[in-house]
């Protein structure tokens, strides 16, 4: 065991000064990382990337809801950082992924503001939706996205809106029909946004994407909410 007290007394000159110089030595060296082994311990590059195994993110304070079940593991997927963009890696493949929960929990993760959350939730929605015959596996899930999906478009972040405003257009070409009967709790939060010059041919092109996915009988239904609107029929 290394002593951090004073070096004992010696008949010899040589004995005490190198019983000193060997304790600075001992105390001066820097920790290293270590197995019980005694080896260094090695980070794997994909570490970095599963969010099982650290922190991803390295934050303090709380988190959300959303985050938490990533960094838990709740989403089966990983962020991969490309030198161009990001993308998604996804632990099995997407067209076994349940979409209850999952789905339900990227649609609440669309009110994340905070990179990366916000690519993870909005990229992991869409990805699900694009699965080949992804509609009757949104059926069952459909009403309960609703209420996440109608408190993304009423946020107050520029950038959660129009991600969760394409979210809904990736929604309609998804459900097509089965969106109308959802639809007008999602057009009131469009519709003010519409009134912001910023938003408004944004809000206007999506309702006519809208439209074309859910057919005649969402026109009434978009009328109502949005009286403005002009049919893409017409």
């Amino acid at each position: 065991m290394t002593s951090f007290g004073p070096p004992r007394a010696s008949s010899g000159g040589s004995k005490s000064r190198s019983s000193s110089a060997g304790s600075t030595s001992s105390t001066g060296s820097k920790p290293s990382s270590a197995g019980s082994s005694g080896r260094p311990v090695k980070t794997r590059p994909s570490d970095r990337l599963n969010p099982k195994t650290i922190d991803p993110f390295n934050e303090r304070g709380p988190k959300s809801a959303f985050a938490t079940v990533y960094a838990n593991g709740g989403v089966p997927c990983r962020l991969v950082h490309g030198s161009v963009k990001h993308k998604l890696h996804w632990d099995i493949p997407v067209e076994e992924v349940a979409y209850d929960p999952v789905l339900i929990t990227l649609t609440e993760g669309l009110r994340e503001t905070k990179h990366p959350y916000i690519f993870v939730a909005q990229m992991g929605f869409k990805e699900l939706l694009e699965v080949y015959e992804s509609s009757e596996k949104i059926l069952p899930v459909l009403p309960k996205i609703i209420a996440p999906l109608r408190a993304a478009l009423s946020h107050s972040d520029g950038q959660v809106f129009e991600g969760s405003l394409n979210s809904v257009v990736q929604l309609s070409a998804a459900a097509g029909a089965h969106l109308n009967p959802h639809l007008k709790q999602l057009l009131g939060c469009m519709s003010k946004r519409s009134m912001e010059k910023k938003y408004k041919d944004k809000v206007a092109t999506a309702l006519q994407q809208i439209e074309q996915s859910c057919g005649r009988e969402s026109l009434p239904i978009i009328k109502a909410k949005v009286p403005t609107y002009s049919s893409i029929f017409t």
